[in-house]
């Protein structure tokens, strides 16, 4: 799998405090984690280290805030946070 390919993939946690909670996938750190944010709870500035395999992936992609990130630009929490609850996919599980 290339590794920016998961950056922009909207996820669930499946375990952890922040279980149930929608985020999307904003960096890769290994092949075994990535950082997470909701751009509410999980920030941009901070976002969230977890392990790929406590993450249930929902199938959708933030393209505009994928292509922000790769072209190395400031992503915002508001654009994270309005993406999450106009998909409708910001809803707890």
């Amino acid at each position: 799998m290339e590794k920016n390919s998961l950056i922009g993939k909207v996820v669930h946690s499946k375990a952890g405090r922040d279980m149930h909670k929608t985020f999307i996938i904003v960096g890769i750190l290994s092949n075994e984690y990535v950082y997470i944010s909701d751009g509410e709870l999980r920030r941009i500035e901070k976002p969230k280290k977890k392990k790929i395999k406590h993450l249930k992936f929902t199938g959708t992609v933030a393209e505009e805030i994928r292509d922000i990130i790769l072209s190395e630009k400031e992503v915002t929490n508001s654009k994270i946070k309005i993406f999450l609850q106009s998909a409708d996919i910001g809803k707890e599980v």
